[in-house]
């Protein structure tokens, strides 16, 4: 780790350049982060694709569901600045292990390729599974994952209403969980700390957020602006 707060790229440096491409992510890499989220979804012939929507049209000319698409019409997209959407297995192949990538699994049909494909770059590319978070709001995947996959970290995301989480997170074992900056308080991160959980916010980007979350001792932050915490 690069710094005494972990700087996680929000969907690459998503603040600068089109969310979850490949150039957004390495533009993550050359700010300096520690580790890069993406979202997934699976495409209609079951690829994993790396975008956030479910839908094509906010960050792609595409029209429709992600879902219904095939890879060759995802591929003939414009992601922004004529990047194109990126598949899981190339946001890996080009960050190189330089740096630790948060996965969160976004559609349906998410789960059992993604952890194929961690299979296949811990065996046959060099990875080790401590390179990786794999991340949800659905805690049926959460348990499943901790149920049938003890060797993948788990990051238990919480949007709203932080009562219970904490407990279930612990339950899990997961290995952090992923507060939503507008719930985030001392408390919260004090009974996270006590359950021995990583504690990742999202989405700080403003510098006075970024100085609280230091002084509240909080592990990791996600910014769509990676620089601006060196």
């Amino acid at each position: 780790m690069k710094h005494n707060l972990l700087v996680i790229g929000h969907r690459g440096a998503k603040g600068v350049y089109p969310e979850n491409t490949l150039g957004s992510i390495q533009k993550a890499i050359e700010a300096g982060a520690d580790m890069v989220e993406i979202d997934v979804h699976a495409c209609a012939g079951g690829e994993i694709v790396v975008m956030h929507d479910d839908r094509l049209e906010r960050t792609t000319d595409g029209t429709g569901y992600v879902s219904r698409k095939s890879l060759t019409y995802l591929k003939g997209l414009d992601a922004g600045q004529g990047e194109k959407v990126p598949t899981l297995r190339e946001v890996l192949d080009l960050i190189e292990r330089r740096i630790a990538v948060n996965i969160e699994l976004k559609g349906p049909g998410t789960l059992g390729p993604v952890l194929h494909i961690l299979g296949e770059y811990v065996s046959r590319h060099g990875w080790t599974y401590d390179q990786f978070v794999v991340s949800t709001f659905a805690r049926k995947h959460l348990k499943r994952l901790a149920k049938h996959h003890p060797k993948v970290r788990i990051g238990a995301l919480l949007a709203y209403r932080p009562w219970g989480f904490i407990p279930f997170a612990r339950a899990i074992r997961a290995y952090s969980v992923h507060l939503n900056l507008r719930v985030t308080s001392p408390r919260l991160i004090r009974e996270a700390r006590e359950a021995q959980l990583k504690v990742f916010v999202w989405t700080v980007n403003d510098p006075i957020d970024i100085d609280r979350m230091r002084a509240w001792g909080v592990d990791g932050i996600f910014t769509d602006f990676p620089a601006r915490t060196s």
